[in-house]
């Protein structure tokens, strides 16, 4: 199992969605371990809020998905609680050890490590104390530099903004319409949007604003060299590389 080398990058750049999740499970140490590895630029995870002001690594609002059924509430539940799962591999079962949901911390020294651009998702709405703690967190391991900070929640992107002036940001969309695009300007945004709303023309205006563009989640590599012709700035991608 490997993945998909794209016959032309140009000045795209690749992001591993939730780490390397086509390999190893979305969101672990070997996912993230296994991007690093390979040619990616960055590394992408998830991150929420524990009931005791954690920051634990998960897509979902819950962990049933990925710990074999055990179903413990992301952001109800403690962050010891949640470290003490173990998740189900890819074919289902639970036993490997090193199958856990990490902490911040161990992502970004991954990311540090092998020298790979941190994207984290700010899942759900997020308090601006939890969201300085997010910051501080990553500026004292020396790495905010290197971070690009995602969400769909456009309160986390203006907090953030507030942070940090001078960060890369990119508000997550399922779809792109003109309110969009003036708030992307508006907060000094960059986007990222499912794949399959993007057109040469929309790239066109966004770039001529200097909005970057990211797109997710493109595994399907003629599709993804289209986009590159389209002149997208990132693909996020479980397999291609």
């Amino acid at each position: 199992m490997d993945t998909i080398k794209l016959a032309a990058k140009k000045n795209c750049r690749i992001i591993a969605h939730r780490g390397l999740s086509h390999i190893e499970c979305e969101n672990t140490l070997p996912a993230f371990v296994a991007a690093g590895n390979r040619s990616y630029y960055g590394i992408e995870t998830d991150v929420h809020i524990t009931s005791d002001g954690g920051f634990i690594l998960l897509h979902d609002d819950s962990t049933g998905r990925v710990a074999g059924g055990v179903d413990l509430p992301a952001e109800g539940s403690s962050y010891e609680a949640l470290r003490a799962l173990m998740l189900a591999d890819k074919d289902g079962r639970v036993g490997r050890t090193d199958l856990r949901l990490p902490g911040l911390e161990e992502y970004v020294t991954v990311c540090s490590r092998y020298e790979k651009i941190g994207v984290l998702e700010l899942k759900n709405h997020m308090q601006p104390k939890a969201i300085e703690g997010i910051v501080s967190l990553i500026r004292g391991m020396s790495y905010l530099d290197h971070m690009i900070f995602i969400s769909f929640d456009l309160d986390n992107m203006i907090t953030l903004r507030g942070l940090l002036p001078d960060q890369k940001l990119q508000w997550l969309t399922g779809a792109y319409h003109e309110d969009i695009h003036e708030k992307l300007i508006r907060y000094r945004l960059d986007l990222d949007i499912q794949y399959t709303h993007l057109t040469d023309e929309i790239v066109s205006a966004l770039h001529r604003d200097g909005i970057r563009v990211n797109c997710w989640t493109c595994d399907d590599p003629d599709t993804a060299q289209r986009l590159i012709e389209m002149g997208v700035d990132y693909i996020t991608t479980n397999l291609l590389e």
